[in-house]
């Protein structure tokens, strides 16, 4: 998993995003991570697998219009490119609450075709407040608009150069709970798991989908690493330097490795800057 000449970077900003932990990231992975097929159960933004550009990958999110707008840009990049172009052109107040707004009607909402779907949730993460992707209780996206003078709409070049990587690599792009996206992984198999961030206070940010990732998922997340470690899958995890953390992986197939980590989103402001991390791996 060598990086081409030309790095890409992820087309979203994204809480928990991981571009400045990648270098950090990197040194704990195998030696020979080109010969594994790379999983990604928790893509979110992407940081990690633009960065390395495996040739081989399964990348998965919980987040329904997240991998839709992977698989749109892959199969559509210019019809995304096309929006985005008019979105630029009229970007107001008024523009990003209507845009904002259509997914209150249901029906007319999913009647949309793909492409105008991925454009809305780029047009929408680039120009909401602090680029923060999230929806209430109902599902419905409800941040408020943010204050930039010239936010980054449309970035043709990034999206045609992530979409022909998409193509001229084999990366299969899955939507659903993150134990289903590992099935298949053997010896030969390299696992990246990046889960929402265990909070004890609550306070971290889980909501990318109504229904969050609590205790319990956390709990099933660290028995599947168990598993994998079983089967020989190579697996490295990333998550909050809590007390819960530590003590769920303290387990003798386990090494916990504190990092240091710059956090730009969050909805609580003393949350950004520098907060310690955990990379916790099974090799």
């Amino acid at each position: 998993m060598v990086p081409s000449d030309s790095p890409l970077r992820p087309f979203l900003k994204w809480a928990g995003g991981k571009r400045q932990l990648v270098p950090e990231i990197k040194k704990h992975f195998p030696q020979d991570a080109d010969s594994y097929t790379y999983y990604e159960p928790f893509i979110g933004a992407g940081a990690v697998l633009f960065e390395l550009q495996p040739k081989r990958a399964v990348i998965n999110d919980s987040n329904e219009q997240l991998m839709m707008a992977y698989r749109t840009i892959k199969n559509d990049a210019a019809g995304v490119i096309k929006i985005l172009k008019s979105y630029r052109k009229k970007h107001d107040g008024a523009l990003y609450y209507l845009i904002r707004n259509l997914d209150r009607d249901t029906a007319q909402f999913d009647a949309l075709p793909d492409f105008v779907k991925a454009a809305r949730l780029i047009y929408l993460n680039k120009t909401c407040f602090n680029g923060l992707y999230r929806v209430n209780a109902k599902g419905f996206f409800n941040v408020p608009q943010g204050r930039y003078k010239d936010p980054p709409i449309c970035e043709e070049d990034l999206l045609r150069r992530i979409s022909d990587y998409l193509n001229a690599s084999d990366i299969q792009i899955l939507h659903g709970d993150f134990e289903e996206a590992v099935q298949g992984t053997d010896s030969g198999s390299f696992v990246y798991f990046d889960p929402p961030y265990h909070s004890p206070v609550k306070t971290g940010f889980t909501g990318y989908q109504p229904d969050g990732f609590g205790e319990k998922e956390h709990e099933r997340l660290r028995d599947l690493m168990l598993h994998l470690t079983g089967l020989g899958t190579k697996c490295l995890l990333s998550n909050a330097d809590t007390e819960y953390v530590r003590e769920l992986y303290r387990h003798a197939q386990f090494e916990i490795i504190p990092v240091q980590a710059k956090r730009r989103i969050n909805s609580n402001a003393a949350k950004r800057g520098n907060v310690g991390e955990l990379l916790i791996k099974n090799f």
